[in-house]
Order: C-alpha cells, then sequence, then structure tokens
C-alpha cells in the first residue's frame, strides 16, 4: 500500500523518502508542491527530478478532499462545504467572508460524541478522529476557492463537527503545520480552538505555549442547568471549567472567550444573565452569546430580539466583555452537522 504523504511536516516527508534515495531537500519541495500550491500529482512537481517523480508515484499517494455538496448563503458571504476524503467520510467545512478578512471554521472528528442537545453534529454520534493532514486539506480547500476569488485564508476557527480537544494530538500537529513556512506560515493568533471543556485537555494546551485564542463553550450560567445541556459537565463541573479557563488566561495572557448559546425559555432569563455576570466577574475573558441555530431535530428555539438585548444590556451593566455574533449561512443551515445530516439522510 503506497504511504500516504500529506500532512507530515518536513522532517517526516524527509525520513519517508530517505530510504528510497530521495535527497532531505526533496521534502521541502514536496512540501510546498502540496500546501503552498496546491499540486497533488507528483508527476507535476517539475523541480523534482522525473526519476524521483516515478518513484514517489510509485511508492507514495497525496490524499486531499472532493467536495460531496455545497451551499452558499443568499448574501453571499457564507458557502459550507460537505468535504468527502478518501475513505468516503465527510465533515462540513465553512467558509465566512467577514469583514476583516476570510475564516474557515474547520471540523476536527467525523460527528461528535459529546452529545450537547443543541447540536445537530452529535445526532449519529463520532465515527472517527481526523488526522491533522485531513483538517489541513480543509483549509487547503477553502484557500484554493478564495485565490480564485484573488483572496486568501485569514483566520481559521476550530469549531465545526468534533471535540478538538478529544483529538488533541491530530489537532495539535494541523495547527503547527498551518503555521509552518512551507505550509500556511499563519500566525498562532489567527487561529481559534473552541472546546466543550475537557479539563485536563485546557490545561496541557496551556502549556504548549501557543498563543492561540481559546474558546470554551458554556451556555449556562449554573453548574445544573449545564449539565441538562452539556453532558461533558457531568464529567468536568462548572467550576472546574472555569478554573481551567482561567489557568489558561494566566500561562498564555490571552483573553478567553465564552460562547452562550441564548435558547428560548432554556437559559435566556434575567436571573441567567445576572448569574452569568457574577460568574464572569474578574475573569480576563469575554462572553460570546450566539442566538441557537434552529435544529429541526432538537426542537430548540431562539429567543426574539428583545430578549437578547435586554440579555446583553444586563451583562454590558455590569461591565461584562459581551458581544452577539452576527449570523452568518442560517438559509443554508450553517451550523455543525446540518448539512452532513441532510446529505446522510437522502441517501
Amino acid at each position: 500500500m503506497n504511504i500516504n504523504i500529506f500532512g507530515m511536516f518536513i522532517e517526516e516527508i524527509a525520513a519517508a523518502i530517505q530510504p528510497y534515495g530521495l535527497p532531505k531537500y526533496s521534502a521541502v519541495q514536496i512540501a510546498k508542491w502540496m500546501y503552498q500550491d496546491g499540486v497533488y500529482d507528483f508527476k507535476d512537481m517539475t523541480n523534482i527530478s522525473k526519476k524521483h517523480r516515478t518513484l514517489l508515484t510509485e511508492y507514495f499517494v497525496i490524499h486531499s478532499v472532493t467536495a460531496r455538496a455545497v451551499e452558499q448563503s443568499s448574501d453571499g458571504k457564507t458557502s459550507k462545504y460537505l468535504l468527502e476524503f478518501h475513505d468516503g467520510m465527510a465533515v462540513e467545512t465553512v467558509l465566512m467572508r467577514q469583514f476583516y478578512g476570510n475564516s474557515v471554521c474547520i471540523s476536527t472528528q467525523v460527528g461528535c460524541a459529546m452529545g450537547c442537545v443543541f447540536c445537530a453534529s452529535t445526532l449519529n454520534g463520532v465515527s472517527r478522529n481526523l488526522t491533522g493532514g485531513e483538517m489541513l486539506a480543509q483549509v487547503l480547500y477553502i484557500n484554493k476557492v478564495l485565490q480564485q476569488e484573488g483572496s486568501t485564508v485569514n483566520t481559521i476557527v476550530i469549531m465545526g463537527s468534533g471535540e478538538p480537544l478529544a483529538n488533541y494530538d491530530n489537532v495539535l500537529k494541523f495547527i503547527k503545520l498551518c503555521h509552518a513556512e512551507y505550509s500556511l506560515h499563519l500566525s498562532y493568533r489567527g487561529i481559534t480552538l473552541s472546546t466543550s471543556g475537557l479539563v485536563p485537555e485546557i490545561n496541557r494546551l496551556a502549556a504548549e505555549g501557543l498563543p492561540l485564542t481559546l474558546s470554551i463553550s458554556l451556555h449556562a450560567s449554573n453548574n445544573e442547568l449545564r449539565s441538562l445541556l452539556m453532558p461533558i459537565n457531568n464529567r468536568y463541573s462548572l467550576p472546574e471549567v472555569m478554573a481551567a479557563g482561567d489557568f489558561y488566561a494566566e500561562q498564555t495572557g490571552r483573553r478567553v472567550t465564552y460562547e452562550y448559546i441564548l435558547i428560548a425559555d432554556l437559559n435566556d432569563k434575567i436571573e441567567h444573565a445576572k448569574e452569568l455576570a457574577i460568574l464572569m466577574r474578574g475573569r480576563l475573558a469575554n462572553v460570546n452569546l450566539i442566538p441557537v441555530n434552529p435544529v429541526i431535530e432538537r426542537g430548540l428555539l431562539r429567543p426574539d430580539s428583545k430578549t437578547i438585548q435586554h440579555f446583553e444590556k444586563i451583562l454590558l451593566e455590569r461591565r461584562i466583555n459581551v458581544t452577539v455574533r452576527r449570523e452568518m449561512g442560517t438559509d443554508i443551515r450553517a451550523a455543525c452537522g446540518q448539512l452532513r445530516n441532510k446529505v446522510l439522510n437522502e441517501n
């Protein structure tokens, strides 16, 4: 079986090709062809000798992705792709054209095992982890789309299907690949990682010394409510999650974002806003309020605009840094898992 070379660091490529007589510098050439030029056929890597290209074709393969389904928002700012890997598994990747640049939201697992009641990703469970290369392939696919528009990927959000910290090593490899000079050479500060609150892994990430933006899915102002919404809270309680967030902020000097999905008649009351303000007081943090994306299978509804504004006002009055997420792609089911579930149900 041919060895998949896509997703390797230069050092790994060099070690893989060395037994076949290729020089170390060919690893740099191969990496740049794949990661910067989007060339996935060894025969087209023209600065490598014909003999070595033949050897690469004989013993190695490059696994990328193909688009199985694409949906575009009516305003043209959001594009959602169902990208398929070599084994037929598929995940969602979302391109968001923001006023400050182009952001791509990638998935880290096929499906999700976290079981959050508001999310479509968990409806069919988790099938498998993605490799670092499969995550990178999502970004490079979007980058190729943008290059045709004369643009490029500016920021990455690791907030698609799956729990990134449950796939820790592969996610970290992906992040480092994105930062590498021979790849996207993207600043770590341009990468946001979202977690449901795996405390040991948050602490481990803090120790990596990478200035990533950490986003923690909070979605409740007290422990009991969070356990109702997010089963992971039964393993790592709200106080433990907040302590891990504080540790991350302390170690990195980076403000932690706490995501709070607003669900009508569930966590959007005045008392919830007041509790949340108390929870956030004195922390190096900000709150991102997210009106829930209605998921047919979940039966949850978003609050009306007056309720959302009132919730935000209570936090602002108590000097909590808060924003309300600007909706993008609602008309194309841009929330995690919705397009994949649609395609699965149709097949």
